[in-house]
């Protein structure tokens, strides 16, 4: 049997200290690392080891009790937060690490939402219970209340109470119960199941520092809970990392969920070269995976995080970047840098490495300050690179508020093509959606194709700051090609323009990102952090005061709170709490302070121009953009 389990926590809870002692008691490892020693198998890059935290997933094997795992450690720092959020894909059993000392945080609130809605089965392990302020029994009830209300205490075993509890929960139990019986081996049958579908999460208090509590979690663990693969079906496997090795070479993470996987099999056009199974560090070379086991590989430069072999791609991203900076570098150096960073943007995908060129100007997307710190370092240590970073910025967006038609000829000469389409507005948090209603007849399909694929392969400047556009229906409505002259960039150039020249006739909305964010504070401190939201123009929900503290959640605009978690930590002495993710985009609050802020001139865009080219003796010709409905060839 084989098993992958994932282990989560909020930064500082002990993570990766829990996952040293389970590889130590399983005897995958002669002793158990210490982060404050800086050598753990699995934080083995010197940015985590220097800094004390996981930056990125790590993966390492132990076997069980006759089954094989595949232990994964996940970031829990939430400017990281994205690496872990892949890794959830191939997880058959999640742990959540709690400490007893701080109890639950809001970005352990926010793993267990996600696993909830994931169906992953989830146990929890309550730390650090040999600390001063440690209060195991506080800890269990706040997972029940905020995180899940099936968590049950399992660290005593089947006690009288854990057995009233399941008993209550499942009724060949209750029945057995009620008779007077008790059968151990049933009791966990039925617990399995009920974890399996997420009724039950089991908690196990110990120390991972000590080792207390370790064996009795490993041995629920071990009985618990079970999978079933089929090694014999049609391969499919779930890619849920990239990384690059010393040399260069793209390895591709994947999860084995059907079949199996050998060195020289083809996938798609390509075939894999090499495949390995990771131990920390070290690459083991193999001949073959099968279905339940996670594995790298070379050869497949295609495949992204979330793509599927055999299935199709995931699309779920619950944390997604809400600031932008401008990289600084060395002028001569230009091709070097965005060449380094195009590599870590091919492992951290929401990097989203911009160049443009009239501005001579490169930026990333960023979760917060740390995250570009880590960049930093990267490209010294990885690629020789000296690189700083301007301030974290806003990422603004920009979408149409009312339909609207756009155009774009693109026919200079022996080039020719044609495109209408109408830009509504979608549903907020859609991205770009493309429909065609132009008849086959005339516009021959594999042209609508192509212009699906020019609608949705990069992202649209608006014509408000430059900023991206989003959350717009874009309806193909008529086109035309030449017979002769057409190739497939001009249909490129002519939807650009098509969707730029739309744009500058519509009714264009700003949009800025917004926190949802929960804090907690001393509860005479809650007036002033109320006060402080509704002078962010945010807005929040009725506190939860126990007469001692005060839990406050709400939305407010990212812009306002950038700096606001340094502000609380100053005002509450360090007892103030918060955690911050993106809930989405709204209405921007101060759209024309932004806008002219930006300083953005769209008629002065020559790289994304609204205008059109036509063709006339021979030679061709520019009209603008509010000029050139009247010269379309198509007639609407």
């Amino acid at each position: 049997m084989y098993k992958t389990i994932g282990i989560l926590a909020h930064v500082d809870a002990g993570k990766t200290t829990l996952s040293e002692q389970i590889l130590y008691h399983a005897r995958a490892i002669r002793a158990p690392g210490r982060v404050d020693h800086q050598d753990t198998l699995l934080d083995y890059r010197p940015t985590e080891r220097r800094r004390g935290i996981t930056i990125f997933g790590a993966q390492a094997s132990f076997t069980l009790g006759g089954t094989q795992y595949a232990l994964v450690d996940t970031p829990g720092h939430v400017d990281f937060a994205a690496e872990m959020e892949r890794a959830l894909c191939v997880l058959d059993v999640a742990v959540v690490v709690v400490s007893c000392v701080e109890g639950v945080q809001a970005h352990t609130e926010t793993i267990c939402q996600m696993l909830t809605e994931r169906g992953i089965p989830t146990f929890f392990f309550l730390n650090k219970v040999d600390r001063e302020g440690a209060d195991a029994g506080r800890t269990l009830k706040q997972i029940q209340e905020r995180c899940a209300p099936g968590a049950l205490d399992f660290t005593g075993g089947y006690t009288r109470t854990l057995i009233e509890e399941l008993a209550q929960l499942d009724d060949e139990l209750l029945e057995r119960y009620l008779d007077g019986g008790f059968d151990e081996a049933l009791w966990q049958a039925r617990a399995g199941v009920l974890i399996a579908a997420g009724r039950v999460c089991p908690c196990y208090a110990g120390s991972a520092l000590g080792g207390s509590g370790v064996a009795a979690f490993l041995q629920g663990l071990e009985g618990l809970t079970h999978t079933r693969f089929d090694a014999e079906g049609p391969l499919q496997a779930r890619a849920y990392q990239v990384r690059h090795d010393e040399k260069g070479n793209r390895l591709v993470f994947l999860k084995i969920l059907r079949g199996r996987l050998q060195v020289k099999d083809a996938v798609g056009e390509e075939k894999i070269d090499e495949l390995f199974f990771c131990q920390g560090e070290r690459r083991i070379p193999s001949r073959e995976a099968v279905a339940g086991q996670l594995c790298a590989v070379k050869g497949l430069s295609q495949i992204r995080p979330g793509d599927g072999i055999g299935l199709p791609a995931l699309e779920e991203r619950a944390f997604r970047p809400a600031l932008a900076a401008r990289v600084i570098y060395e002028r001569h150096r230009l091709h070097e840098v965005l060449r380094a960073l195009k590599t870590l943007e091919d492992e951290e995908p929401l990097l989203a490495v911009t160049w443009q060129e009239t501005l001579q100007e490169m930026r990333v997307n960023v979760m917060g300050p740390i995250q570009l710190e880590v960049l930093a370092e990267q490209l010294q240590s990885r690629f020789g690179l000296t690189v700083t970073f301007g301030p974290c910025e806003v990422l603004y967006l920009e979408t149409v508020a009312a339909p609207t038609v756009g155009c774009g000829h693109f026919e200079p000469l022996r080039h020719y093509a044609e495109v209408h389409l109408r830009l509504e507005p979608g549903a907020r948090g859609s991205g770009i959606t493309f429909k065609s209603a132009c008849p086959v007849d005339l516009l021959e399909q594999n042209w609508q194709n192509l212009i699906r694929t020019h609608v949705l392969e990069k992202q649209h400047k608006g014509p408000l700051t430059g900023a991206g556009l989003t959350d717009t229906i874009v309806t193909l409505l008529a086109g035309r090609a030449h017979e002769k002259h057409t190739e497939g960039g001009d249909f490129r150039e002519a939807t650009y323009r098509a969707i730029r020249q739309g744009l500058f006739h519509a009714e264009v909305t700003l949009l800025e990102p917004v926190y949802a964010f929960r804090i907690a504070v001393p509860s005479p401190l809650a007036g002033r952090v109320m006060a402080d939201i509704s002078r962010m123009q945010g807005c929040f929900d009725p506190p939860q005061d126990d007469g001692e503290s005060a839990l406050i959640a709400g939305e407010a605009p990212v812009a306002n709170m950038m700096e606001y978690a340094a502000e609380l930590a100053a005002f509450t002495k360090g007892r103030g709490r918060i955690s911050q993710k993106l809930a989405g985009y709204r209405p921007c609050h101060n759209a024309d302070e932004v806008i002219a802020r930006s300083g953005y001139e769209r008629d002065r865009d020559e790289a994304n121009t609204a205008d059109s080219v036509f063709c006339s003796h021979g030679a061709g010709y520019r009209v603008r953009w509010d000029e050139a409905p009247a010269h379309m060839h198509c007639k609407l």
